[in-house]
């Protein structure tokens, strides 16, 4: 088994992704291929004790910026760390690969160059949430800004198959994000794409849900557009960082509350470390013929590792296989 990482993507790069590597490569079975500028990478590697036989470096001479456009990315940097990684994967010289790069631009290496799983209409980015009661899975978080039901209805099979194998619920139920729980509320998606989940047998789809559920933990995996998921995404990181900036600025404000705070410490760190996004690696992209990880563009090592460990279970389970074996299963009721 090898994983494929993009060295050189991030905004720390490449210091935190080798770092991520070197620690991950004692906790899994398989070997990393480290993809970017050799020498850069060589500097960094040597600041570490690493089983040799599990880390190799594979040379690139481009990379793609967080700024840059995909599409001419793409064209013009066929020897960058992204498009070499997507190639390796469709050659089958690797079995999945990560990188906390330019997200549109992993996105469409995924899609073009390692290619869609045969049947899957448009690839989803996956993103767990943490929730009252466990995590909840929610796509599509930002790979398709307008979706149609046919696309929301394999998100639904995609989802659910990692959401079994990957976050362990053993029968996941799967929501639809609208703006009321009867099924006549919503937009014009969300209505059509309603009874085209209630009539699927492979699917245990609950009805709609409303924003607030996502963190309730009461469903398993949320079904949503692009451009409203990406919205629900960014809006959750605000406001997770405004709120921990908010009660830090409180506790300092008085000795009393420095005191109140010191006490409380134990369990501000315990939240603080269930709502940290590098406790769940990287986000799949789910419906493209490769494991496919994309991580946060300010991924540290510790979510680094964390991807690599989420693409190994990926590989493990043969995630690709069991979407391509469930993908078209009630597709065109």
């Amino acid at each position: 088994m090898k994983i494929a990482i993009d060295a050189m993507g991030g905004d720390d790069a490449p210091l935190e992704v080798v770092k991520g590597a070197v620690q991950a490569s004692s906790d899994i079975k398989g070997q990393i291929i480290l993809l970017g500028l050799k020498e850069k990478i060589k500097t960094e590697l040597n600041k570490y004790n690493y089983p040799e036989d599990k880390i190799e470096i594979y040379h690139t001479s481009q990379t793609i910026s967080m700024d840059e456009s995909p599409a001419r990315a793409l064209r013009k940097k066929k020897d960058s760390s992204v498009v070499v990684g997507a190639k390796l994967v469709k050659e089958g010289r690797a079995d999945a690969f990560v990188s906390a790069g330019n997200t549109g631009a992993v996105m469409a290496a995924g899609t073009l160059k390692v290619g869609r799983i045969q049947g899957v209409k448009r690839p989803a980015i996956a993103t767990v949430f943490p929730g009252l009661k466990g995590e909840t899975l929610v796509l599509d978080v930002g790979a398709n800004a307008d979706s149609k039901p046919e696309h929301l209805v394999q998100q639904a099979q995609m989802g659910q198959i990692y959401a079994k194998e990957i976050l362990h619920k053993s029968n996941p139920t799967v929501g639809l994000l609208s703006i009321g729980e009867e099924a006549k509320k919503g937009n014009q998606l969300t209505k059509e794409t309603y009874p085209k989940l209630k009539e699927l047998d492979n699917i245990n789809f609950v009805g709609n849900v409303e924003g607030r559920d996502i963190f309730t933990g009461e469903y398993d995996v949320i079904l949503s557009d692009g451009f409203v998921g990406n919205v629900v995404l960014k809006t959750s990181e605000g406001l997770s960082s405004a709120i921990f900036k908010i009660i830090k600025k409180e506790i300092q404000a008085s000795w009393l509350s420095k005191l109140g705070g010191l006490l409380l410490k134990p369990a501000f760190n315990r939240i603080k470390k269930k709502m940290d996004y590098t406790e769940y690696g990287g986000a799949p992209l789910l419906g493209v013929n490769g494991v496919t990880i994309i991580g946060h563009g300010s991924s540290n090592a510790k979510a680094i590792a964390n991807a690599i460990k989420i693409a190994e279970e990926s590989i493990n389970v043969e995630l690709i296989d069991l979407i391509k074996q469930n993908i078209n299963e009630g597709t065109d009721k």
